[in-house]
């Protein structure tokens, strides 16, 4: 009788040992697996912030122009709105009349600057920030087979130096030629890469066409 009840005594420590170590064993792998998940969401995390600061990275690009006629405006928006870059406009502190672009006569305001390489029409206004544009499209119609005397000042207000600058112009026949000399000279330490002439009605595509083609992005 005595060893009937000690074999039941026996039995049961038995299978509370049971039970406990299959409880102990739950328990350890719903910890393992969640630790697992814990790290997959934290590696997740991390992948997802580093490929935001990634994109963060990718820079600014401005499209400032001078247009005293519209057309070089035209094909500044299209640039602009096809690359979704900022746009400003060069406008000059004093504008030009339909008089002052006259370039048959000798004397009219233009013909007077385009004469005189040290001519700096003054600009109203400024670019905020122009530190923030890592890539900066100027833009201009073609006189006299260069660009505009109000480019140079545009250019020598402001510290270009390991920015990226593209020049484009607008004509009705005059091509790219060197236009844009005097601006490379002025802005000794950006890098400047080929730039190109548009005639006034020039589409969307062939503007972001050329564009894309600079692999700026």
């Amino acid at each position: 009788m005595k060893t009937k009840k000690l074999t039941a005594i026996l039995l049961a420590f038995v299978m509370v040992f049971a039970l406990a170590a299959c409880t102990a064993g739950t328990e350890s792998t719903e910890k393992d697996g969640n630790t697992g998940s814990s790290q997959n969401t934290e590696d997740q995390s991390a992948t997802s912030s580093k490929a935001g600061n990634e994109s963060d990275k990718s820079g600014k690009i401005l499209v400032a122009y001078f247009s005293a006629t519209g057309n070089t405006e035209g094909v500044a928006q299209k640039l602009a709105n096809g690359l979704g870059a900022d746009l400003y406009e060069i406008t000059p502190s004093e504008p030009y009349t339909d008089e002052d672009l006259d370039y048959n006569n000798s004397k009219s305001r233009s013909s007077v600057e385009m004469n005189d390489p040290s001519a700096r029409p003054a600009i109203s206004g400024t670019v905020a920030n122009m530190e923030q544009y890592d890539v900066v499209f100027i833009g201009y119609p073609i006189w006299w087979g260069e660009s505009p005397r109000i480019m140079s000042t545009f250019v020598e207000s402001y510290d270009f130096s390991g920015k990226t600058l593209v020049a484009f112009c607008t004509s009705a026949s005059s091509g790219f030629g060197n236009s844009d000399s005097a601006l490379r000279s002025a802005a000794k330490g950006a890098k400047w890469l080929e730039g190109r002439r548009f005639s006034a009605g020039a589409s969307a595509d062939d503007v972001l066409a050329w564009a894309n083609g600079l692999g700026i992005k």
